[in-house]
């Protein structure tokens, strides 16, 4: 399968659209984002490996204060990994109320199904500078 033009922009809104849902509280939407049995692994944050839409909302609303204000993403890679089913790679980066920001990969697999492209799988890495850089 060749991943068509309009499947990588769908996918790319997609992966945009989750700053924008989590950034204004519409957390009644994620069915727009995930399946319904997402796995949203947080292992180098807080919330460990979370299974399913409401887990990720309740952590989501557990987090509120603490976390991210503000979700960017960029530098989104695609990659076809068999029928209908997609890796996407890309960047986050999060602004926290008082200022401080952090920075992220996300590794997705996203998947298409009756309700066109979902994300089933998304595991965050930390991004931190190397022990050299901080020298």
């Amino acid at each position: 399968m060749t991943l068509a033009a309009e499947d990588r922009l769908a996918i790319t809104e997609l992966i945009a659209l989750h700053g924008h849902l989590v950034d204004d509280g519409e957390l009644d939407r994620l069915d727009e984002l995930f399946t319904d049995d997402i796995v949203y692994d947080t292992s180098n944050l807080e919330h460990g490996e979370m299974h399913g839409l409401a887990a990720f909302r309740d952590a989501a609303l557990a987090m509120a204060e603490r976390g991210p204000v503000s979700h960017h993403v960029t530098n989104i890679v695609l990659t076809e990994a068999g029928d209908d089913q997609v890796r996407a790679r890309s960047k986050g980066i999060g602004i926290k109320a008082d200022g401080t920001c952090g920075s992220v990969t996300y590794d997705d697999v996203i998947v298409r199904g009756e309700q066109g492209w979902r994300i089933s799988r998304r595991k965050i890495i930390v991004r931190q500078m190397p022990p050299a850089a901080k020298e």
